[in-house]
């Protein structure tokens, strides 16, 4: 038996009523995941603990069977473990978002407009970065490059600090959520000035596109302790994503990290690439688990965008729950495969929240035979539901095969 998880991150909203009342997940054309809920499980899960904030970071180390209470320790320091950042015991670790802000107010009166700057390349963000690198960078802060938007900023002998993620504040003025070390403040607002008017940015908006003006920190963290993943399960385990955070969880956790070219976090991403990475890595080169994360559903819920959201949804299922299963099957290899979001990212908050979301599990050697169709909606009417996310990975992995018990 071979263990796959399709993760559509923030894939999880609300009814809309540009849908007809449905949300994203009951509207899209996923043909595939609507054969596959006639013969699976079906139900909800609780993926943030209570008390703790809906992030990608905490919900997805859930998901992986990691419970956040204990083993988060900030958001980007796994992403700094993804792209090498040597940490010490002191430092922290801080996201460095490059956003977009408006122009015309004094700093402490702009707006943020766009989280990633319009999905900028990690090639023309990378060029930012280091001219903000050139003047800010000392032997107390170093900078280093992410991927597209999303980079890091270490700040070394320094203390963890309450952050505003900016995803959190879109469209709103930015003075209530500005840094109280007054440090970060600083720098935050003279990358302004050394990127507003860069070459790179002037030619971005003659294409229409948002500048990447600004840095932004969140996420501050120390380095973490992840317990071994195939320790843990039994399982030897691999992560497909493009984004910097999952990758970090696989590295903390002793995972394996598929490279699958044109990955890229966002709509366009190479689906089918990532699809056949993780086939191949449970059927060729010796794992049992892999871990398909898919941003695109989250980014565009920060969008507030309902067509892309569903376009997202649909380019999930035909080019990844589609192919893995029919290939496994191909092969003759026995599959078990977990599809559900991390967490949900309605479009009218363009936000994460903290709600149930809905989770599909399919196993090929016993195929279930029901009406039940995988949304929102009938994941709360079957009346399953894991009230504690991070268990539910080994009910998925045999480990402990409990499965959900009926709300009460």
């Amino acid at each position: 038996m071979k263990y796959i998880v399709v993760l559509g991150d923030g894939m999880a909203d609300e009814p809309i009523e540009s849908l007809g009342g449905k949300t994203p997940l009951e509207y899209a054309n996923t043909p595939n995941l609507d054969r596959l809920s006639k013969l699976s499980e079906i139900g909800m899960v609780h993926t943030i603990p209570d008390g703790m904030t809906p992030g990608s970071d905490t919900a997805n180390l859930s998901v992986m069977g990691y419970d956040p209470r204990k083993y988060y320790s900030g958001r980007s320091p796994l992403e700094a473990l993804s792209i090498g950042v040597p940490m010490k015991d002191t430092d922290i670790a801080l996201r460095c978002n490059i956003v977009t802000l408006s122009e015309e107010e004094p700093f402490e009166e702009k707006r943020i407009i766009d989280h990633s700057s319009s999905e900028i390349s990690t090639k023309d963000c990378g060029v930012l970065l280091q001219e903000v690198a050139k003047e800010l960078a000392d032997e107390t802060y170093q900078f280093y490059v992410g991927t597209s938007y999303r980079h890091c900023l270490i700040w070394n002998g320094g203390r963890v600090v309450d952050l505003t993620p900016p995803h959190d504040v879109l469209g709103q003025v930015i003075g209530p959520y500005l840094p109280r070390e007054d440090a970060l403040r600083r720098m935050m607002e003279r990358s302004y000035e050394i990127l507003a008017n860069h070459p790179i940015n002037l030619e971005r908006k003659q294409r229409g596109l948002n500048p990447a003006n600004c840095c932004w920190f969140w996420g501050a963290g120390r380095k973490p302790a992840l317990s071994n993943f195939q320790e843990k399960t039994g399982k030897k385990g691999i992560v497909v994503s493009a984004v910097d955070l999952l990758k970090g969880i696989a590295v903390g956790a002793g995972m394996g990290v598929a490279l699958v070219e044109g990955a890229t976090g966002g709509l366009d991403t190479n689906y089918e690439g990532k699809a056949m990475a993780a086939v191949d890595a449970v059927t060729k080169q010796g794992y049992d688990f892999a871990y398909i994360h898919v941003e695109a559903p989250d980014e565009m819920g920060h969008q507030g965008s309902v067509e892309r959201k569903v376009q997202a949804i649909e380019r999930l299922d035909a080019g990844i729950i589609g192919p893995v299963v029919e290939k496994m099957k191909q092969l003759g290899q026995d599959l078990r495969l977990l599809v559900l979001p991390d967490h949900p990212t309605p479009i009218r908050v363009r936000t994460h929240t903290s709600d149930d979301v809905p989770y599909l599990l399919y196993d090929s050697a016993h195929p279930q035979d029901h009406a039940w169709n995988y949304n929102e909606a009938e994941g709360r009417r079957s009346g399953r539901r894991v009230p504690v996310g991070h268990v539910l990975i080994d009910r998925f992995l045999q480990i402990n095969d409990q499965g959900a018990k009926k709300d009460v």
